[in-house]
């Protein structure tokens, strides 16, 4: 028999395990080598320094997100601080993820013959090494853990939906609270699992669910338990602060999310899935299969449906796609998997070379960029940091954002703190500098800006100067206070920092605040408080 487009037969179009297996083996080292390249070879971004920062003071929370990130980092700190290391659960994440999908789809009971699950199982696998984030991000954030702990998590329901197993809920659970105490995105797993148990529910389900819960309400008691002893800090800025000005229905918003859906997915996988609703229907009738349906697709609508007001990060979706590859690779017939293994590994081999491509381009390249200031900082740190090196000895050293801040402080492996109102992101600030401390010392404040003088500083100083700096064409200003007055700064920034970031509401109940009793004492960290 002759296919439809050539006088290729069609037996010649599939690729048996054997095959897959070999293909899969050869991009493993090709894409470990270049993740790993890469890892040494990019600068630390701000976000990753400002992680790199929990890790060295580690505690049980953190002012933005839940802790775990900041306790892998511990761990790490104490063997190097090196970029590479720090980034090592990032760069071996695609390989680890890939492999337990080989694993669990050539170990799971769905019917059919040995070879056909094997093949399944490789085809799997190499999607999920090549899928396009997974090709170059090497960066370890507060996504890094909540992965590893979702993607576990969600192995161990899947197989607990088989025969109802109590361990695997229970376990499923355990990682699902894992995952909450890295960031809070973990609850849609969580509204996955309970979708699944109320589809036609039945006694054993609803008891699994139970032991999800049970094992689960480690990661929030903890978490609330923190949280009420620090000004409500996580709840603070997840729910109210970093959502000003952003309310309302955005009709930009959807279309950017289906945009990046059709980048991490790629158009081929959206577009077969579309096509294959008789396999998708075939899938859910089991409850195995439809477990990992409701894990790939629920969290994803969710999404979809939140971009009506809000802006979804590429980065908060990638928990779960490693679920809709596996479900593409179990619907896709055997003869169109070459056709995907090429698009794949063409469209990662593409991201290679642009990347390298980039990488030998020299930096001024980007100067006509608004975005030029912040790659001068990242990726010439140490020519920025030459030039404040005379004021080392005499001057504490600050930033007037949390991004640069913590961007110097990591290169310079000296902390800079945030001076100013800054913003929502600005907070973790608040709990590492005690201004108190710095009155009557100098401080010196790195700006991409011209600053206004008589409001932002001369208030809070005896005498202030500006000195303008160029580095590779980027300007920036360096502002030199000296005799820094504390009581002033406590009046005309901590306290509507106080007034406005701290507005915390009187249903949330507190056992301690540190920025009020640090600073204010007798004044409360209280919506409307005086």
């Amino acid at each position: 028999m002759r296919s439809g487009f050539g006088s290729r037969p069609i037996a010649a179009l599939t690729v048996d395990a054997g095959v897959l297996g070999r293909l899969y083996f050869a991009a493993l080292v090709a894409s470990l080598a270049f993740r790993f390249w890469l890892a040494e070879s990019l600068p630390i971004t701000g976000d990753e320094a400002y992680f790199i920062y929990w890790g060295l003071k580690p505690d049980w929370g953190f002012y933005d997100h839940p802790p775990m990130v900041g306790w892998w980092l511990a761990a790490l700190l104490t063997v190097s601080d090196a970029e590479w290391w720090l980034r090592l659960p990032a760069v071996l994440q695609p390989a680890v993820l890939s492999l337990a999908t080989c694993a669990f789809l050539r170990a799971r009971d769905g019917g059919q013959p040995a070879g056909a699950a094997d093949d399944t199982a490789w085809f799997a696998a190499l999607l999920v090494l090549l899928a396009p984030a997974d090709v170059w991000n090497v960066l370890i954030t507060t996504d890094t853990p909540l992965v590893y702990f979702s993607f576990f998590s969600a192995l161990a329901f899947i197989r607990a939906a088989r025969d109802d197993d109590p361990r695997f809920y229970l376990l499923a659970g355990v990682l699902l609270g894992a995952a909450f105490l890295s960031k809070y995105f973990a609850v849609l797993l969580g509204v996955a699992y309970a979708a699944h148990a109320l589809w036609r529910p039945t006694r054993r389900r609803l008891g699994g669910l139970l032991l999800v819960a049970v094992g689960v309400a480690f990661g929030p008691a903890l978490n609330i338990w923190w949280n009420m002893d620090h000004c409500w800090s996580n709840i603070m800025f997840n729910l109210f602060n970093r959502h000003e000005g952003n309310s309302g229905l955005n009709w930009k918003t959807p279309p950017l999310y289906l945009a990046t859906m059709l980048y991490l997915l790629t158009p081929l996988v959206i577009w077969r899935l579309a096509k294959s609703r008789l396999a998708l229907a075939a899938l859910w009738r089991e409850p195995q299969s439809r477990a990992m349906l409701l894990i790939a697709g629920a969290p994803l609508a969710l999404f979809a449906a939140l971009s009506l007001v809000k802006t979804i990060g590429a980065h908060w979706v990638l928990s779960f796609v490693p679920f809709v590859l596996m479900v593409f690779a179990r619907t896709l017939p055997e003869a169109r998997r070459p056709a995907a293994v090429r698009f794949f590994g063409g469209f990662a081999a593409g991201h290679v070379v642009l990347i390298a491509l980039i990488a030998l381009l020299p930096i001024e390249t980007w100067s006509s960029t608004r975005q030029y200031y912040g790659i001068v900082m990242t990726v010439k740190p140490q020519e920025l940091l030459d030039r404040l090196r005379p004021f080392a000895r005499d001057y504490h050293f600050a930033a007037e954002g949390y991004s640069p801040a913590v961007t110097m402080s990591y290169n310079a492996r000296r902390y800079f703190s945030v001076f100013g109102p800054g913003s929502s992101h600005a907070r973790h600030d608040d709990i590492v500098t005690d201004f108190r401390m710095l009155d009557t010392q100098n401080i010196l404040v790195l700006r991409k800006s011209a600053p206004d003088v008589a409001s932002q500083y001369a208030p809070y100083f005896r005498e202030v100067e500006v000195r303008e700096i160029e580095v590779r064409g980027a300007k920036f200003w360096i502002v030199l206070g000296r005799v820094f007055n504390f009581a002033a700064y406590r009046e005309g920034v901590l306290e509507p920092i106080r007034k406005h970031w701290y507005a915390i509401p009187g249903w949330l109940p507190m056992s301690g605040c540190y920025f009020c009793e640090r600073y204010f004492p007798g004044r409360a960290c209280r919506a409307g408080g005086a």
